[in-house]
């Protein structure tokens, strides 16, 4: 039995990861702004479920949710950093309120929960850190420059954690979702006020208003959640860990183009170092 700690249990993917963990016989700390949104996992899962009000903004509440996490169950093993939303505006369009708002929430908020937990994992040496991102982290699309680089942030931050965290027995890994069938679109998805119409044939293409895509998507969140798990379980699991159809064939393509860009450009990079030879 190990205790995992999961940020933005109140619906998607985090509660459907919350409900696994708890299904598979682990201990869970399960977080969310409203933990009244929570109340039938506690039911069904009265010894090894505890709910804590976070919003993972503000420091003090991740440090009082960490506290009460040890406290309870003593020591965390998995910590998912899940909690996050989207905001989909061209890049001209973008709010700058509304940008910092959702780095608060997307990376710094992240950053808070790993920085809580790691003491503990460094002092044991072991622990997990799973960070939910997303595909758009590696390929961003029109409308999502700002989402995108909330979670390019969230990897390479989590690239170089896993490399100073495996000497001292801490795993680190990044989930990267393609769309799945959640409630992410009407629930946790905000867009730009004032759209401009230059747009309309690339940003505004995804709007909310122009998005039929809730309720059709590909990826079923219950087998993702069984996926974590399984990544969690894994002695040595992968850097990235790219989840539905979509995401995969998008990883794919971009990383070609970078291959193909990389070796066709191979002449200009090289020809820029010093030469030690006359010209």
């Amino acid at each position: 039995m190990a205790t995992w700690l999961i940020t933005g249990c109140s619906t998607g993917l985090g509660r459907a990861l919350a409900q696994e963990v708890l299904a598979a016989g682990h201990n869970a700390v399960i977080t969310a702004r409203d933990t009244a949104t929570l109340t039938e996992l506690a039911e069904a899962y009265p010894q090894t479920y505890l709910a804590v009000p976070l919003d993972v903004r503000f420091g003090d509440q991740v440090i009082a949710a960490v506290d009460t996490a040890h406290q309870h169950f003593g020591d965390i093993d998995v910590l998912v950093n899940n909690a996050g939303y989207g905001y989909r505006a061209a890049v001209e369009e973008g709010e700058e309120d509304e940008i910092k708002q959702m780095f608060e929430t997307n990376y710094y908020g992240a950053v808070r929960m790993i920085n809580a937990v790691l003491p503990g994992m460094r002092y044991r040496r072991s622990g997990t850190i799973i960070n939910i991102s997303s595909i758009a982290g590696q390929r961003s699309a029109p409308g999502s420059g700002f989402y995108a680089a909330s979670k390019a942030a969230l990897e390479s931050t989590s690239e170089a954690l896993q490399q100073e965290g495996e000497p001292l027995g801490i795993r680190v890994a990044i989930v990267q979702p393609g769309p799945f069938r959640t409630d992410f679109a009407g629930r946790s998805l905000r867009q730009s006020a004032d759209p401009i119409e230059a747009y309309a044939e690339t940003a505004g293409r995804r709007r909310k208003e122009h998005d039929t895509s809730d309720g059709t998507q590909p990826g079923d969140p219950v087998r993702a959640a069984k996926a974590i798990i399984t990544l969690a379980e894994t002695p040595q699991p992968p850097m990235r860990l790219v989840l539905g159809s979509t995401a995969a064939k998008l990883a794919e393509v971009d990383l070609n183009q970078q291959l193909d860009d990389l070796m066709d450009w191979e002449p200009v990079s090289l020809s820029t170092e010093f030469s030690t030879e006359a010209d």
